[in-house]
């Protein structure tokens, strides 16, 4: 028989290589210890979900850390996005890429880090094969769409938030006309706007199926489809994991010599007004972000890539190796738990980094007339030290 890579399923999710892993056990013994396993039994195999041999430490760890970061992850935006849309913050331009990653990253949260668990870590918990109450043509699609379009959201919100800062940092002569709360707005409904169109494509080419030999119905994509949908989903990984990476990586460096560069001037001439530091520290929070979102993210997406070549490889060879399977997939169930603090984590990041959200935060609390007495003085001040310096260097 000719194996092909383009026979098999993958994602863009990622995640439908954990199945592989699980199920290339399941397939081993049931082909007799054969060395070479048949493609169809196999794909019966991978199309019926989550199969358990045995549970490993790995699924371990994520079963009982998703539901931790998924908490925190829901608190956490939410109080980033009730401090980022607050009197005060709510006018500046970085307030607003922030308030509208806060909501994507909640997007994520419940619609893919949550289902995700459901899928595969409460089978661990229940020993149910799979959450049969997700796999209804409607929910399926539903699912998969804001999945896709939350995780599109969250990765280039991420991406246009670091071309403003280095618009802001790099040419603050254009900085008036660019970072501005009603440009910010903009750009980013017009992100809203693409991802919609472009993410569309997946739940057209998915619905219910039932497969395998006990004919499980899960949400998966159209087997019509399939070279399509492949395509379709590893241009999906590229965009929003390979291009954001280097959009980062690039404008972070040239940020940080950029700052380096005025520290040293303005420190002699001392020019520090309010406003330049609260610029500073949404810098310095975008900084904080990227280097959380590139290190969280690779270890995820290098695994899925080994996975993703160890089978290309052993399919084209006419076999599959199952050596490294089992490692893999815990490898890859412990990566994906590592990804998913990224959508948790952005809250700590600007605690830390950001005295004035630290402020707000604490508004957010206090008595109203606290709060508006605090608002008149900062109001005032801020006015003040505005019109001292409105060039300010960051």
């Amino acid at each position: 028989m000719n194996f092909s890579m383009e026979n098999l399923e993958c994602t863009a999710d990622y995640g439908q290589d954990t199945e592989i892993n699980q199920t290339l056990h399941v397939a081993r013994r049931n082909t007799s210890n054969c060395s070479v396993i048949n493609l169809d039994d196999l794909k019966n195999l991978l199309r019926q979900g989550n199969v358990f041999s045995t549970v490993t430490s790995a699924q371990l760890f994520f079963t009982y850390f998703t539901p931790v970061i998924f908490t925190i992850g829901m608190i956490g935006n939410c109080l980033s996005l009730a401090v980022f849309l607050s009197k005060n913050m709510r006018k500046l331009s970085g307030s607003q890429y922030l308030a509208a990653l806060s909501i994507s990253d909640l997007m994520v949260l419940i619609f893919y880090v949550f289902t995700e668990w459901i899928k595969r870590g409460l089978p661990v918990l229940t020993g149910q094969v799979s959450a049969s109450f997700l796999a209804h043509n409607g929910t399926c699609q539903i699912l998969l769409y804001f999945q896709y379009i939350s995780r599109f959201l969250s990765s280039w919100l991420l991406a246009c938030f670091t071309v403003e800062r280095y618009i802001g940092v790099c040419h603050p002569l254009k900085r008036r006309d660019i970072c501005d709360p009603r440009a910010s707005r903009r750009i980013i409904l017009g992100m809203v706007v693409i991802g919609s169109i472009y993410c569309v494509y997946k739940p057209i080419l998915s619905g219910v199926y039932e497969v395998g030999p006990n004919r499980v119905p899960i949400c998966t994509g159209n087997p019509e489809y399939a070279n399509t949908s492949y395509f379709l989903d590893s241009t999906f990984a590229a965009i929003i994991t390979i291009f954001p990476f280097i959009i980062l990586s690039i404008l972070n460096i040239f940020i940080i010599r950029k700052l380096f560069i005025r520290n040293k001037h303005y420190r002699k001439i001392k020019i520090v007004t309010e406003e330049s530091i609260i610029r500073l520290e949404f810098t310095i929070i975008l900084l904080a972000i990227s280097i959380c979102f590139v290190t969280l993210n690779l270890p995820f997406f290098s695994v899925w890539c080994k996975i993703y070549w160890t089978y290309h490889n052993d399919l084209e060879d006419g076999s599959l190796a199952g050596g490294e399977s089992h490692h893999l997939g815990d490898a890859l169930f412990i990566t994906r738990t590592i990804f998913y603090v990224n959508y948790c984590i952005n809250f700590f990041l600007y605690s830390v980094t950001g005295a004035y959200f630290r402020n707000e935060l604490r508004h957010l609390f206090l008595k109203k007339e606290k709060y508006n007495k605090h608002d008149r003085r900062y109001s005032a001040n801020s006015r003040s030290n505005t019109h001292t310096t409105p060039q300010s260097w960051v």
